[in-house]
């Protein structure tokens, strides 16, 4: 039989007093928040050009492996996510393993850039900050640890450039752009590609933004901001949230051309994995890639689900293959306190029996 809810009016009562006492506590630390800081880990500038650098990271002491890493992110968001605040950051931890750590930024395109190409970054802007860090180390061959679309563009260089290469790390990658449960890959092939970037020129990053946050429109557009009530009263964790939130809305436009390019010969043609592709009059095949591959995933990774990066293995050249599933999603791999415990020891562990 049914039983009507049954509503205790004292308990009810303290629950809006203790949210009412909590959003005005909330309000108070929001009036004297400043604009949060990454974790600002020390760094030297080593190579500039046009908008991006390449920067040379500082632990509290001198590296012990022979060999640098060079961080390749995406160019959507930036590459600040890896050293988001002091107890959440990758390259602090690569540091405090003893990597050698570089980081390409690749700084915001304007309109100049419109018309820069798939070639113009990776035979262009990557080879010539690959041979920066090589210069800077005075070593033949560097390791790169690529993320997301810096994990492909690190793939295709391996490819087409092997004797910079000593070492390649992928992160939540795509590899293959047509797996089933790609709902990005879903919406990118039914666009007009052609018509989108003609009309738009340079790719807002406002727009891109929103197309991400609808991936999942319930968790990250009402559910997180429902959840920001629960911290409101705690400055710490107020200001980790917000910093979060510079990193998630502070991210660069995308160049036009390149922004077409990788749509149609990725996401909608699916060359990479098909031997298809051509970047600047060079094949791109994943099968010459004989370089040792360490390629990490994310189990609930939205954005580049898991197949799309275990693809990996069976299209490289390389019997060295080594692959490594996380427990968390597509940003969790980097921030979570889980991360921070497994993936730089992993990172460390694996390119110290190779270099």
């Amino acid at each position: 039989m049914y039983s009507p809810l049954r509503l205790d009016p004292a308990a009810l009562m303290g629950e809006i007093s203790a949210f009412q006492r909590k959003l005005t506590a909330g309000i108070d630390n929001l009036k004297h928040q400043l604009e949060p800081e990454y974790a600002n880990t020390p760094r030297e500038l080593v190579y500039r050009e046009d908008k991006l650098s390449v920067w040379r990271m500082k632990g509290q002491g001198k590296p012990t492996a022979k060999t640098p890493t060079l961080i390749v992110y995406a160019l959507v968001n930036t590459v600040w996510m890896t050293d988001l605040q002091e107890d959440r950051s990758m390259v602090r931890n690569l540091l405090a393993q003893g990597e050698d750590v570089y980081l390409l930024d690749w700084g915001y395109p304007d309109a100049v850039d419109r018309w820069l190409t798939l070639d113009d970054y990776i035979n262009g802007y990557l080879d010539r900050c690959v041979d920066a860090v090589r210069n800077h180390a005075g070593v033949d061959a560097i390791n790169t640890l690529g993320i997301c679309q810096g994990g492909t563009f690190s793939l295709c260089y391996a490819a087409t450039h092997p004797e910079k290469v000593k070492n390649l790390i992928t992160m939540v990658t795509p590899v293959d752009f047509q797996t089933p449960d790609n709902m990005l890959s879903n919406w990118s092939r039914a666009i007009d590609i052609d018509q989108f970037v003609d009309t738009m020129g340079n790719i807002p990053a406002e727009l891109l933004n929103w197309v991400y946050l609808t991936l999942k429109p319930v968790r990250l557009n009402q559910q997180k901001y429902v959840g920001l009530v629960d911290i409101l009263d705690n400055p710490k964790e107020l200001q980790n949230f917000l910093r979060m939130e510079r990193w998630i809305f502070d991210s660069p436009d995308q160049a036009g051309e390149a922004f077409r390019e990788f749509i149609k010969e990725f996401y909608q043609q699916n060359k990479l994995i098909k031997g298809e592709l051509i970047i600047g009059g060079k094949p791109v095949d994943l099968g010459m890639i004989m370089h040792p591959v360490l390629n990490i995933f994310a189990e609930q990774d939205h954005l580049v689900p898991p197949d799309a990066s275990r693809a990996l293995g069976r299209h490289v050249g390389t019997t060295d293959y080594t692959q490594l599933a996380f427990k968390g999603g597509h940003i969790g791999i980097y921030v979570s306190g889980r991360a921070q415990r497994e993936v730089p020891p992993a990172i460390h562990q694996w390119l110290s029996t190779r270099n």
